[in-house]
């Protein structure tokens, strides 16, 4: 004889798959329409057609097209759609726990190379998109109030490993990584003038080490 919690459990374990399943496939058709054609030429019905799902889905996962940008956002900083943010990964457990400042710096940036790599064309699009439309540019601003939370943590980091030069202050070295380590001069870089991620990341990593390091 069957249980029935058991059962009522498993049931409601396969619709919570499902439902995530169905998300993600909403995000990685919608991250191909917008990369393709912009953000004010993508619909909620052409990213229901293109993951094979109703519109209605799409409106009961995400209510409107940008949280749909936002989800997109967030799952690539991440590289999953596991519910941890940013700051919680093991890589910044990592850069926290290694006592030498310089290899912690370094842990981070190589880091931020592969966050960068994922989420860099879909920023690109938010950040076009935020002078005429007010959701993209509070997602923008979301976005950018976010990566100085986590460059303040950096600095932070840095400094309780006295590796700050002395001179420099934490909210000082804070705004140099936040201005660095970004994605306008990730996109100049890699995209204007054609560097490959790993250049940019031996740049960053020699600028900020002469710049903010003892």
């Amino acid at each position: 004889m069957s249980d029935p919690v058991k059962s009522a459990t498993g049931q409601g374990s396969r619709r919570a798959d499902q439902a995530r399943a169905t998300r993600r496939r909403i995000i990685d058709a919608a991250r191909e329409l917008f990369l393709r054609q912009g953000y004010a030429s993508t619909t909620l019905d052409q990213i229901a057609a293109a993951a094979g799902v109703a519109v209605q889905t799409v409106y009961f996962h995400f209510g409107n097209k940008a949280t749909v940008v936002k989800e997109i956002v967030d799952v690539l900083a991440v590289g999953d759609d596991e519910p941890i943010p940013v700051l919680d990964r093991p890589w910044v457990e990592q850069v926290r726990d290694e006592p030498d400042g310089r290899r912690a710096l370094a842990i981070w940036l190589a880091n931020s190379r592969v966050i960068f790599g994922r989420v860099a064309p879909i920023m690109k699009i938010v950040r076009d998109a935020a002078g005429a439309d007010a959701e993209m540019a509070a997602q923008w601003e979301t976005n950018q109030n976010q990566r100085f939370l986590a460059h303040d943590t950096l600095a932070r980091h840095l400094a309780g490993k006295q590796a700050l030069r002395p001179d420099l202050s934490i909210e000082e070295a804070a705004d140099v990584i936040f201005t660095l380590v970004s994605v306008e001069v990730y996109l100049l870089l890699t995209g204007a003038r054609g560097w490959t991620p790993e250049e940019w990341e031996r740049w960053i990593n020699k600028i900020l080490s002469a710049t903010i390091l003892r």
